[in-house]
């Protein structure tokens, strides 16, 4: 590893919580900021490093932030608000954010970092809450190539791929590629797996069989058996599976892409939250059709 560095991470979610816990096992020396106090402390029993009382105290004299937050308003508050990072950030340093968001917002927060010396990178995520804990992210990345450049060694802590797919807003842009394709993988497995429950079939050997041919996926190999027995306590919840697809929906509209199956996909993941599966992760669309089906 190079020289250790200073690091922030704001937000300890389900992904959060790893990826800064493989930046300090790293050796880097790592500040966390998260809304829940108690989940920052216990990050700070378990890790180490410090814990700051809100953003901007987070940031002051790191070399690199790092955020993992929920949507485009929170990235919002933790950057530009009153208490965020933008406020105590000091030149020449980075600003990462892992999370989600619009290509519109990834670019006005660069453009509002540049103001203070600061390089943004926009570098969502995919891999999951398994892909967090394990550190084999894959991670998209929209920046300028010398900033990349830097943050790419910081990033390798907890990833396994990390491509530079252009400027900034880029790699939200290859996020929504990523949660399109999801999104009709999840239907077209949730379709198969019901069929062969219908049909009587011996549905794990049906799918040990077909994993070995043309229909094999990632979400075949690691999502078919959980959704078979019913269990969708895997990270990644419909409500920001929605608020993605929202984004990419939004998004293919204004360049003039059709994605008539998002927009299908989107509306069965609104039956799913209808059901009370809020928080039951992406691959519980097979529910839907369960409940639909004629008794």
């Amino acid at each position: 590893m190079t020289s250790a560095k200073r690091v922030a991470f704001i937000g300890l979610g389900a992904m959060g919580y790893p990826m800064a816990g493989h930046l300090a096992t790293a050796g880097h020396r790592v500040t966390v900021f998260n809304r829940t106090q108690e989940r920052a402390q216990r990050w700070q029993e378990q890790y180490g490093g410090a814990v700051a009382a809100t953003p901007v105290e987070a940031a002051e004299s790191q070399d690199a932030v790092m955020l993992c937050v929920g949507n485009d308003d929170d990235v919002r508050e933790v950057t530009c608000g009153p208490n965020g990072v933008l406020h105590s950030l000091p030149t020449g340093s980075l600003l990462i954010d892992h999370t989600s968001t619009s290509e519109e917002l990834a670019i006005a927060i660069a453009k509002q970092a540049a103001t203070s010396g600061v390089e943004f990178l926009d570098a969502p995520v995919s891999g999951g809450q398994i892909g967090a804990e394990t550190g084999s992210l894959t991670i998209m990345v929209g920046a300028d190539e010398n900033a990349y450049a830097v943050a790419e060694l910081l990033m390798t802590c907890y990833a396994k791929s990390i491509r530079l797919m252009g400027g900034v807003g880029s790699g939200q842009l290859t996020k929504m590629v990523n949660q399109i394709c999801i999104a009709g993988l999840l239907q077209g497995l949730s379709e198969g797996l019901h069929f062969a429950e219908r049909a009587g079939l011996d549905v794990a050997g049906a799918v040990e069989v077909i994993t070995q041919g043309a229909a094999q996926s990632w979400q075949m190999n690691n999502r078919a058996s959980t959704m078979i027995a019913g269990e969708f306590d895997f990270g990644f919840a419909v409500d920001w599976m929605r608020k993605d697809l929202g984004i990419a929906i939004d998004a293919a509209r204004a360049v003039g892409a059709a994605v008539p199956v998002t927009k299908l996909v989107d509306s069965f993941y609104a039956d799913v939250q209808e059901l009370g599966g809020r928080r039951w992760d992406t691959s519980s669309l097979i529910q839907r059709l369960r409940a639909q089906a004629p008794k």
